[in-house]
């Protein structure tokens, strides 16, 4: 139970900031980094599942998968803004809280 609320404190302190700068990243660098686009995909499904699912039936497995996988786990890319940069650190964050559920 203690492991679940860190993720959900994790999500809650990340979420409005995420909210914020995911779309504006992926405007902004979604044409030389095409695969933000996927990583903004994947922070639309996993925010819809936490608003429509309980607590306790809530799997984020495979999006998360998916995240590691389309960010070669958080590997910021060289020419981009400190946004994108806190967007991969926020969302790595919440991986790794989920992960240690």
């Amino acid at each position: 139970m203690l492991k679940q609320l860190a993720f959900g404190e994790v999500w809650k302190s990340h979420f409005k900031t995420l909210a914020q700068y995911v779309p504006i990243v992926a405007r902004v660098h979604g044409g030389s980094h095409p695969e933000f686009h996927k990583v903004h995909k994947l922070f639309e499904a996993i925010s819809s599942k936490i608003k429509e699912t309980d607590s306790k039936s809530l799997d984020l497995s495979k999006e998360f998968e998916g995240l590691r996988e389309v960010t070669d786990n958080y590997t910021v890319p060289e020419d981009v803004c400190g946004s994108y940069q806190e967007v991969y650190r926020m969302l790595s964050e919440a991986d790794q809280a989920y992960q240690a559920i």
